[in-house]
């Protein structure tokens, strides 16, 4: 297998400086492992402030990691050449959430992807570099002529957040993450902006990380899926195991909270959402035992492991001790599509459970 973009067990830590002593962990032990050879869609769902937006940034190598390590095809990131670095610039690219804040107002949108291909050289003459930025513009469904020459503000949202996945297409990268995409443009235009990001993985094989807090477009575009919770990995798998039979609690309060187009059937399904602000100041354990309902005692002790329930699924929850166990740094493994050996999806038996006999506390 070759491997073009791993995070192996990351951590970032904010604070603990000089002016301030607090600490906050926005991301802990994350593992993801992007295939060079086969090209998927990962989404990476959570609520505000569980650490999607700084896991991006680590990947992109914007923001040191406190532990851990990214390696861009088995090198650290921190490691790279001069000349590997800019390689790595231009097979990972990224997508901002804002259209328009990415933009200088004091240019015109022509300035956006001419950079890049003088930058990395990508052209012989004016003609070629024209001839190229209208190729990738057809591609993601705009006109030349209806979007050249234009300053950002005299857009629609919908064609600004276009030209940013044309502009990521000039390079033809490997992988490109975006941060949320579709969250600030209008919803009837979300739908043709996720075709495009869907056309790049199909037709030019580029693999995605789709960053989100809709866990409805992520479960539309994705092949695999992360739910973040406060920072940690709750859930992980394959999409359709991960939506289609969740087996964390929080994964099914988000699937719960989608409203349903059926006036007969209740929104919210069976799991109800509690409440414990007394049991967050002291827990040491799970992260999401304060809002869970079928917290045990052991939830409060220590931090659940990654049980690895099938080929391609983890969660961390003891109500799924029945499986193996897998460490934070072999996450990754789960994202490869290719099957994993039969016996790693094998449950446990019951002396190996180490939560047995305990009963869920409502």
């Amino acid at each position: 297998m070759s491997t073009l973009l791993e995070a192996r067990a990351i951590t970032k830590v904010f604070g603990g400086g000089i002016m301030s002593r607090r600490q906050v962990v926005a991301l802990e032990d994350f593992s993801l492992i992007v295939d060079d050879e086969e090209p998927t869609i990962t989404g990476v769902v959570g609520e505000s402030g569980s650490g999607k937006t700084t896991m991006a940034r680590l990947l992109l190598g914007l923001e040191p990691v406190t532990r851990g390590a990214v390696l861009f095809r088995g090198r650290d990131l921190g490691s790279l050449s001069r000349t590997e670095r800019m390689e790595f610039r231009r097979q990972v690219q990224m997508i901002f959430q804002d259209p328009f804040e990415v933009y200088n107002s004091f240019y015109k949108v022509d300035h956006a992807l001419e950079v890049p291909i003088a930058k990395f050289h990508l052209a012989g003459s004016r003609e070629e570099a024209r001839d190229r930025i209208e190729r990738v513009l057809k591609a993601v469904g705009l006109q030349s002529d209806e979007t050249l020459g234009r300053y950002p503000h005299q857009l629609s949202g919908g064609q600004r957040q276009r030209i940013m996945v044309a502009r990521a297409l000039l390079l033809e990268p490997k992988l490109i993450v975006a941060d949320e995409p579709v969250s600030m443009i209008d919803a009837s235009l979300r739908a043709t902006v996720l075709d495009d990001l869907r056309r790049l993985n199909e037709q030019f094989g580029i693999s995605l990380i789709y960053i989100t807090h809709d866990l409805t477009t992520a479960y539309q575009v994705s092949h695999n899926i992360v739910v973040l919770y406060q920072g940690s990995v709750a859930e992980a798998g394959d999409v359709e195991m991960v939506v289609g039979d969740p087996q964390h609690p929080y994964t099914r309060l988000l699937i719960s909270s989608i409203p349903l187009p059926d006036p007969d059937q209740r929104w919210g399904g069976e799991l109800l959402e509690v409440s414990r602000p007394e049991v967050a100041a002291g827990n040491r354990g799970c992260k999401f035992a304060p809002r869970c309902p079928h917290m045990m005692p052991v939830c409060l002790e220590k931090p659940p492991p990654l049980y690895l329930s099938g080929d391609h699924r983890v969660a961390a929850c003891y109500l799924q001790d029945q499986w193996p166990t897998i460490t934070r740094e072999d996450m990754g493994s789960i994202f490869i599509r290719r099957p994993l050996s039969s016996s790693a999806a094998a449950p446990k038996s019951a002396d190996q459970s180490t939560t047995s006999g305990l009963s869920p506390t409502q």
